[in-house]
């Protein structure tokens, strides 16, 4: 059976899905992701389509759940590099994706994670203290 990698790049998790989504592959990511979630706390994972040419509607629910697990454990998800069959196929198959943003590509995805947590009163995307108010002293 196929894993998919799972990295970590500060505080994102990164999956690259770069084989065919088997079901139980993609039971075992599920799994492998929520353990690294809380080993790693992270607060945001990306998740890396790029090289997937079809997405049936099992892979589509399995987006989906990754993103409400991911949730629960205080991650946002985001999913990169959907080409225009895919996203034409997830329509016509009635898959809303609820709960997943999307991106372009990993670097915007990556953009959209640290917009998520500066609103919610993070850390800022030059790294200060969202909720730290700067004030000028004459």
């Amino acid at each position: 059976m196929d894993r998919v990698p799972i990295l970590k790049i500060g505080d994102v998790l990164l999956v690259s899905i770069q084989v065919d989504m088997s079901d139980q592959t993609a039971l075992q990511l599920q799994d492998d992701l929520a353990e690294r979630i809380v080993a790693t706390g992270c607060h945001g994972v990306i998740i890396d389509i790029t090289a997937l040419d079809i997405v049936d509607s099992f892979v589509g629910r399995m987006l989906s759940t990754i993103a409400s697990i991911s949730k629960v454990l205080d991650a946002e998800t985001v999913v990169v590099g959907m080409r225009p069959a895919v996203a034409i196929t997830l329509v016509e198959l009635g898959l809303s994706l609820n709960g997943i943003r999307t991106a372009l590509n990993v670097e915007r995805g990556m953009e959209l994670i640290a917009a998520a947590r500066y609103d919610e009163g993070g850390y800022g995307p030059d790294g200060d203290d969202a909720d730290t108010e700067t004030t000028a002293v004459p």
